[in-house]
């Protein structure tokens, strides 16, 4: 190739490689996998290495990372950064480890490590204390998100022993499998869109503004390395020891090795026991153990040279798809599911997959007749990745999306600023209103033991309960002896579901002591289309009750804090339908709780109009009931300080960050004792 093409290739590629930086670092919305991104940067890198006078200076090849986002303060890393080399070749390898003992010799060993598939951190401690968390950004800068780090359990405030006077770890913040897959569920619950896969959710919960919700999300955390020889050790792998004498969360999984076949044989063993862990990890680290001889081989402008990623290959099938279901939720949206020709997929069978909406199933151009790659995005969720075109049937034809309802032949629609489409039909579609059903006696809204998915679904089908308010209509004689046969699936037996006398007494009982419910939780329960938990306080606490809420303009919703158009609209368009109102007054006729408790109800308005931002431990009241005393008396509680807050109350181990910020912007500080006085309790 002449330098000419050359020239037009590089500067191609180089485009296509930041696109996909952006989505990747800065949206947390990657468009292609890890392994074909790879693929393009190492031809970018094949022809910089033929070229090197074409070589761009914004070339991805001399970056690390993509750029910091802007709604954080941008912190300089004191250590940058690095990304590592990545391999998916175990000859790749090999090279490696020729290239480390051409340098320092044969007597070498190293340290096999999982690599963790989330948001690298790194976290400093001064005397012990958390002080600064910094996300890697571009590696020499990243963003400041330390209160947000506060919140993951994993994560000490405080270490233990006797740490160093000022020490920076790093490590990877990630969502456990089964936290992840609770927070979908509640997230399409209350018709909020899903997370794609847990690394997306990780890095999206870190960049949240209010770490009150970030408090919310189960994330986690591994600590891996400590950079610079902070602790003047001898081996990385005693490092890591000595670490987790200080608190800190360091894997069990990680193995000392003196050859290539010691670590092949940690990367054959992960590659198939990653499926069995509670996290996901996409590869192997593979470092050189002795600190003196990481130093001795250094760095080059992008990577360690002591230190390699052998990452694993997304498994990825083929088959073919023959037919396209829409399912309903209980918000309405209509989700297609692709169904496969069954194939065997990461150990289990695959015969379905989620296409998500009509802009998925346009930019993938997928036809019924298809053959179609198939990968497990997130090691959970078969996913389709591409279409096999030299295989298309020459008649295949576009998918046209549904327009009607499939349960209730409703016309569905589909807002502007929304990728589903929905059915509007919200009190008479069938899994509408079981989806309803379901969500009222969950846990977290009436907390209705013993009636489950099936018994809600019978229930409907004999049409005992077809809205909410039908619970407090039950009585035992109508539901005994009520039964269903569950056909077997995969050639297992039916089974009978039934009323038993146990089960309806528990029932009764639930929905008797769902009565005491707070009027929050009622809200939450009834299932207003954005409302979810969070919402619903809000609410409540500013409306007091259903009444003044069913009245409420667009504009008094609007000016409940973080109630914005979509909500308001929603909560309107909800009280406006008869039906709806009907609903309320017979839960009201129950017996539920349609306004809030007087005991929780603001004791004074002394603090009316005032902001106080809690951070600390405290004596006499814990966190949480300092800030119900500051609702309660009129005041409002914030997550971050500005100049807009009146006081910051400080308790002890408060960090020196949110001090330091009051100071500058003149935010009285003050104790336990001075806020008690305050309210005058």
């Amino acid at each position: 190739m002449n330098k000419e093409n050359a020239k037009i290739k590089i500067d191609e590629l180089v485009d296509i490689l930041q696109k996909h930086n952006y989505n990747y670092y800065v949206l947390s919305n990657p468009a292609i996998s890890d392994y074909d991104f790879d693929l393009l940067l190492k031809e970018l890198e094949k022809f910089e290495d033929e070229f090197p006078e074409l070589v761009r200076p914004d070339s991805p090849t001399l970056r690390v990372g993509g750029e910091p986002t802007k709604n954080f303060k941008t912190v300089a890393h004191k250590y940058s950064m690095l990304s590592l080399s990545n391999t998916y070749s175990e000859e790749e390898i090999s090279d490696f480890d020729a290239r480390v003992r051409k340098v320092i010799g044969d007597d070498v060993e190293y340290v096999c490590e999982l690599k963790y598939d989330g948001l690298s951190i790194g976290l400093t401690y001064v005397d012990g204390i958390l002080v600064q968390a910094v996300t890697r950004g571009d590696g020499v800068h990243g963003d400041d998100v330390t209160n947000n780090v506060r919140t993951i359990k994993s994560i000490p405030l405080k270490l233990h022993g006797k740490p160093p006077n000022e020490i920076e770890i790093r490590g990877e913040v990630f969502f456990p499998l089964d936290g992840f897959k609770k927070m979908n569920a509640m997230r399409e619950g209350i018709g909020e869109q899903v997370f794609a896969n847990p690394r997306n959710a990780a890095s999206g919960s870190l960049k949240m503004q209010d770490p009150n919700e970030v408090a919310q999300r189960p994330l986690d955390c591994y600590l891996y390395y400590i950079p610079g020889n902070q602790l003047d050790i001898p081996t990385h792998y005693d490092s890591l020891l000595l670490a987790a004498k200080m608190g800190f969360k360091i894997s069990k999984n990680i193995a000392v090795c003196r050859n290539l076949n010691g670590i092949f044989e940690f990367i054959a063993d992960w590659s198939k026991g990653r499926k069995h862990l509670n996290y996901e990890i996409d590869g192997i680290v593979i470092k050189v153990n002795s600190i003196s001889q990481q130093k001795q081989l250094g760095f080059t402008a992008k990577n360690p040279r002591w230190a390699i990623a052998y990452k694993f290959k997304a498994e990825r099938v083929e088959t073919v798809l023959m037919s396209i279901d829409y399912q309903v939720g209980r918000t309405g949206a209509v989700t297609p599911v692709a169904n496969l020709r069954p194939v065997q997929l990461a150990g289990t069978v695959v015969k379905r997959a989620s296409l998500h909406n009509s802009d998925i199933i346009s930019n993938l151009d997928v036809r019924v007749g298809d053959h179609v790659f198939v990968e497990k995005g997130g090691e959970i969720i078969p996913k389709i990745i591409s279409v096999n075109t030299n295989k298309r049937l020459h008649e295949s034809t576009p998918v046209e999306f549904i327009t009607h309802c499939p349960e209730c032949s409703t016309p569905l629609i589909k807002n502007e600023d929304e990728a589903a489409h929905y059915c509007p039909n919200e009190d008479f579609c069938p899994p509408q209103i079981k989806g309803k059903l379901e969500h009222f006696i969950s846990r977290k809204a009436m907390n209705i033991d013993s009636l489950g998915e099936g018994k809600i679904e019978m229930l409907f089908d004999y049409k005992l309960v077809l809205n909410v308010a039908d619970f407090y209509d039950l009585k035992p004689e109508i539901i005994i002896g009520l039964e269903k046969i569950i056909p077997g699936k995969d050639g297992k037996k039916d089974s009978r579901l039934s009323f038993q006398e146990k089960t309806i007494t528990n029932i009764i009982s639930g929905i008797e002591n769902s009565k005491v419910i707070p009027f929050e939780r009622v809200l939450f329960a009834i299932g207003i289309r954005y409302v979810g938990e969070t919402v619903a306080k809000k609410l409540a606490a500013h409306f007091r009750n259903i009444e003044a809420l069913g009245l409420a303009s667009f504009d008094e919703l609007n000016e409940v804090d973080e109630i914005g158009v979509r909500i308001a609209e929603s909560v309107i368009n909800w009280f406006e339908k008869p039906e709806h109102k009907s609903i309320i007054q017979r839960l009201a006729d129950a017996g539920l709780n349609m306004e809030m408790d007087e005991n929780s109800s603001a004791t004074s308005n002394i603090l009316n109009g005032s902001s106080f931002v809690v951070s600390g431990v405290f004596e006499k009241h814990s966190r949480d009931e300092i800030k119900t005393l500051i609702e309660q008396n009129g005041g409002k509680n914030t997550s971050s300080i500005s100049a807009k807050t009146s006081y910051l109350i400080a308790g002890s181990n408060m960090g020196p960050t949110k001090r330091s910020k009051a100071e500058k912007l003149g935010v009285p500080i003050i104790s336990e004792d001075d806020f008690v006085l305050m309210i005058g309790s």
